[in-house]
């Protein structure tokens, strides 16, 4: 199953709009999961009161949030 269709049970913060995990230590779990299924580098990055998931894939920026317990693109956030 891939991790974009996986639940995200963990805690989150609505900071303009955008569903961010609460936590850094969440965050970072699910970059980790991110990073071996795109073979990418993914960070996390705090924006407002919560922690995005952050990669470069295919030459653009990418960010994720959540949106209704998935993992949803940022399209603009901070």
């Amino acid at each position: 199953m891939s991790v974009f269709s996986a639940s995200v049970f963990d805690a989150t913060v609505v900071f303009e709009g955008q569903e961010l995990f609460k936590g850094r230590g969440a965050a970072q779990n699910w970059a980790e999961k991110v990073a071996k299924e795109l073979e990418v580098e993914v960070t996390v990055e705090k924006i407002g009161t919560g922690w995005a998931l952050v990669a470069t894939v295919d030459g653009e920026l990418r960010r994720w949030g959540i949106f209704g317990q998935r993992l949803s693109r940022i399209e603009q956030a901070g």
